[in-house]
């Protein structure tokens, strides 16, 4: 079989559907979409909070793993031997 037949099926069906498709809606968001997830906090925050620093430092730190994990994603990973 060669490269060209493998997706003849699909292609034609595409070009038997294409006059007829509406398009996508980017008003509407996505079935199964999901927010990332945030940082939590033991206390609620006020305007006047003295720990805004070690907040700051907690949000950094789930974003910076967050982008970690996403170029893991790409990463084989490790042998164990």
């Amino acid at each position: 079989m060669t490269l060209k037949q493998l997706y003849q099926d699909i292609y034609q069906k595409f070009l038997e559907k294409k006059d007829r498709y509406q398009g996508y809606d980017f008003q509407e968001s996505p079935v199964g979409s999901a927010t990332p997830p945030s940082p939590t906090f033991a206390e609620k925050l006020k305007p006047w909070t003295l720990n805004r620093p070690s907040r700051l430092k907690k949000i950094r730190q789930a974003r910076d793993q967050r982008q970690q994990d996403i170029i893991n994603i790409k990463s084989p990973p490790p042998a164990n031997r």
